[in-house]
């Protein structure tokens, strides 16, 4: 696979790190343990994320404050811009039991309650027609894949994976294939993709020219890239992120 010639590329881009404040305007739960919150406010004007996969920093703040330096002192953590317009942006979480300061705001904040946007900082935006996709990830990753999903051409041989607790949590995507669902129940998270990757031989490629993009626990990252081995996938055509790693409240996923 590895001598197919590339009809897409991932390219680094820089944005202006800004901060913003914003509002906690609207919550609607997608499933017991996922809710999407929208943050309105006319700060946001010109928000912008460039890469599917972008990281921002929200900044739980007791009060609202223009202080960029009370908004850095503010319990704060990393997410995937799911949309935006002119004065809204809309983020979705990943709740389960006391996930740490973010998960517990976006379930239980009230309405009108203040929060502060950092970043993004800067993009991997993929450019170009992967001949294939490959989308695997967990809860965490659900907005990032959302985002992929919606790049991908009818048509186009392609698989999106997904594990989650049970089919309780399974979210509606809007793509132009089925999504995969694995449901690890009681056991550790990531033990269902990491026995579905593991369990992806050489010819169970999606196609030539595959775009990969896997994230979930840390643990997935060793998996995620011994599948990019067995594919001849160059590490720098694709996405393998742990988005978050066990009992670390304060890990977030490299840029």
């Amino acid at each position: 696979m590895s001598d197919v010639k590339s009809g897409f590329s991932i390219e680094r881009q820089g944005l202006d790190l800004r901060f913003r404040t914003a509002t906690l305007s609207e919550r609607q739960w997608l499933a017991p343990n996922y809710v999407r919150v929208r943050l309105t406010g006319d700060d946001l004007a010109g928000f912008e994320s460039l890469g599917a996969d972008d990281h921002m920093r929200l900044f739980f703040t007791e009060a609202a404050t223009d202080s960029v330096d009370e908004l850095r002192a503010s319990p704060n953590r990393e997410y995937t811009p799911l949309a935006w317009g002119e004065n809204w942006l809309d983020v979705e979480f990943a709740v389960h039991g006391d996930d740490g300061v973010g998960a517990r705001w976006a379930a239980s904040a009230p309405l009108g309650s203040p929060v502060g946007v950092g970043g993004p900082r800067g993009s991997a935006v993929l450019t170009g027609a992967p001949g294939s996709w490959l989308l695997v990830g967990d809860e965490t990753a659900i907005p990032a894949i959302r985002r992929f999903a919606g790049m991908i051409p009818a048509g186009t041989p392609a698989r999106i994976v997904i594990e989650v607790v049970s089919d309780a949590d399974q979210l509606a995507l809007n793509a132009p294939l089925a999504v995969e669902w694995l449901h690890r129940g009681d056991a550790p998270a990531g033990s269902a993709l990491i026995a579905f990757l593991d369990g992806l031989g050489e010819t169970d490629a999606v196609g030539s020219d595959p775009f990969v993009f896997i994230a979930a626990e840390q643990q997935i990252v060793k998996h995620g890239r011994a599948l990019l081995a067995r594919w001849g996938v160059d590490v720098a055509k694709a996405v393998v992120k742990g988005y978050w790693k066990r009992d670390e409240a304060e890990y977030h996923a490299p840029h």
